[in-house]
């Protein structure tokens, strides 16, 4: 589970430095919380979650994690999409930002969950 969330993670970094530079290149600053969730949700927070994973196997073998995992790795895109649609004026894109982002906020509550049951007890 570590290694997966490790290396998801990266690719979501990849996203983000070159989405930044993009936004750089060409001066338009429309997508910065775009780009900002895909560095904290993706990069950032997959990353915690893979190293936790990595240090506590117990953790990374339950079925807390497996859940969690998937509802982070759907709710992520599904909600950056979202936010996406919504900042092009989209009609209609509301609705994915909102059920993207309560599955990630269900994930996390799981993370949260698995951490209290399984760190520190191995």
């Amino acid at each position: 589970m570590g290694k997966a969330y490790l290396k998801i993670a990266v690719v979501y970094f990849t996203i983000g430095v070159l989405a930044g530079l993009i936004m750089g290149i060409i001066h338009d600053f429309r997508f910065t919380s775009v780009h900002a969730h895909v560095n904290l949700l993706g990069w950032i927070s997959m990353a915690l979650f893979g190293l936790i994973y990595h240090f506590y196997p117990n953790a990374a073998n339950s079925k807390l994690a497996k859940i969690q995992f998937w509802l982070h790795n759907i709710g992520v895109p599904v909600m950056l999409g979202g936010i996406t649609l919504q900042i092009l004026g989209v009609s209609g894109a509301l609705p994915p930002t909102i059920i993207g982002s309560i599955v990630v906020v269900v994930g996390v509550i799981l993370f949260m969950v698995n951490v209290f049951k399984y760190v520190g007890k191995d």
